[in-house]
């Protein structure tokens, strides 16, 4: 459980367990998070509703199925006026359905290693399909909010770089 009340628009990061949670844990780490305390991130809508890209796709659920973790929450630390609150929850909305990869904690791992694939920083970039922390960073960027100044590709993200954001 966690003692912080998140508004709409804020994300999440909580951690995985089980072999998925591995995985995702190693992803993190070929891609450059190190040993991340957080496998997963998710968007706040309000009324205790989250949208989160799941491999079945980004659907929205309640967030009382991550009650039993604790949560790592932007509040406070990412700041947004209650219009680019909702305006992320609408963003976030409107990706429900996204097919979910898993093959782009690869990607992202291709390209910290440099290594020289044609057509990655597109691949990484593709709407088509996303990882929970593509899906937060998405949301942002089409609210208007920039979540990372650094340069780095669309897409390029994982529960581990956001979670540096907000600690």
């Amino acid at each position: 459980m966690t003692d912080t009340q998140p508004l709409p628009g804020d994300f999440g990061l909580c951690r995985i367990t089980g072999p998925v949670g591995v995985l995702i844990r190693l992803g993190q780490f070929l891609a450059g998070g190190g040993d991340a305390d957080y496998e997963h991130a998710f968007v706040y809508v309000g009324d205790g509703r989250i949208v989160e890209a799941q491999p079945g796709g980004a659907r929205e659920t309640e967030m009382s199925e991550y009650a039993d973790r604790p949560i790592l929450w932007s509040t406070g630390k990412v700041l947004l006026t209650n219009a680019r609150r909702q305006a992320v929850v609408a963003a976030a909305r409107s990706l429900i359905g996204t097919p979910y990869s898993a093959v782009d904690y690869l990607a992202i791992a291709a390209h910290r290693l440099h290594l020289p694939l044609p057509g990655l920083r597109r691949y990484v970039a593709s709407s088509g399909h996303m990882i929970c922390s593509q899906l937060v960073d998405a949301a942002y960027q089409r609210a208007g909010v920039q979540l990372y100044a650094d340069g780095r590709w669309d897409g390029y993200v994982t529960p581990a770089s956001l979670a540096a954001l907000v600690r």
